[in-house]
Parts: C-alpha cells; sequence; structure tokens
C-alpha cells in the first residue's frame, strides 16, 4: 500500500475546480465546500460528488436527497472558506451571497460559474467517503469565464480563455 503521505502529497497536484454542494429539504439546509466533483456520463447527465462520511452535515445531503453544485468563480475564495469551515452555522454560511432555488429546491447561489441541480441517483460508502451519483435535473450558467481552482494546496483563478488547438 502506499504511504499516506505520499498519496496525500500527490493528490494535492491534482488540481481542481472548488465547488459548494449545498441541499435543503426536511432534513434542513447545508452547505460544505469540495474539490472531489466530476462528470460520469452525458446520457442521462451525471455528477459523482463526495463527502467525508465524518462530516456534520452527511446524514443531512442523505435525508433529503438532492443537492446542488455550485461551481465557483475566481472571487469567491472566502465563500469556499466559510463552506469548508466547521465553527459556522449554516445559517452563517448562506447568509453572505444571494440564493435561489432550481427545480429540486436545493440552493443555488445566484453568482456560481455554474449551477447543476441534482437528485442523488445512487449512492456508495467507500473507505472515508460517502460517493454520490447525481443525475442532473436542471442547470444555470453565469457567463462569468473566471473559475477558481485548488492546486498544491493553494486557490487559482483561471479566466484567460484558450485558443482551442488545430
Amino acid at each position: 500500500m502506499i504511504d499516506l503521505e505520499a498519496f496525500r502529497n500527490g493528490m494535492a497536484l491534482l488540481g481542481g475546480a472548488v465547488s459548494v454542494i449545498s441541499t435543503d429539504g426536511e432534513a434542513g439546509k447545508f452547505g460544505f465546500t469540495a474539490t472531489a466533483v466530476t462528470s460520469v456520463t452525458a446520457e442521462p447527465p451525471t455528477l459523482l460528488v463526495c463527502m467525508n462520511r465524518n462530516s456534520f452535515a452527511n446524514e443531512h445531503f442523505k435525508k433529503n436527497g438532492v443537492l446542488c453544485v455550485n461551481v465557483l468563480s475566481g472571487s469567491h475564495q472566502k465563500l469556499s472558506g466559510d463552506f469548508a469551515n466547521p465553527k459556522l452555522t449554516s445559517e452563517e454560511r448562506f447568509a453572505s451571497h444571494g440564493w435561489t432555488n432550481l427545480t429540486t429546491g436545493a440552493p443555488a447561489l445566484d453568482e456560481a460559474l455554474v449551477n447543476f441541480d441534482c437528485r442523488i441517483a445512487d449512492m456508495h460508502e467507500v473507505g472515508s467517503h460517502t460517493v454520490f451519483y447525481c443525475q442532473i435535473v436542471d442547470a444555470r450558467q453565469s457567463g462569468s469565464d473566471e473559475a477558481l481552482v485548488y492546486f498544491n494546496r493553494a486557490y487559482h483563478c483561471l479566466g484567460e480563455r484558450s485558443v482551442a488547438a488545430s
């Protein structure tokens, strides 16, 4: 088996888009910051979201059965930190920005680069995490083209449009 520190150091070099994952419903309104989000399939449109099983919000996401992946823009570094801060209440986390509900009722960040509104179709417990398979039922784009990414244990902003290779 690989040494845990070597694994973590290697994973720090795998850059990822920063998202706030939010839910609302019978179990209440909750959210957390994640970089473990990826596309699974286009038909049906499905995302994979990983969440630590020890998270205070884990059972609430399972009970609500819905979530919204709010992909953060370059200006959302503080918001990312707020949703990662275990000392803040849910009310404090959601208070600083505007939120609306799309189809599922999960909170969608008004200023997000893109919102993917999802129903949790399936989930598996793998090691320390719950893996949610999320069918996208609605999506909204903001028009911003500046993304917040996390790479090598620091935030970075990507925003310059690349010229497509010919």
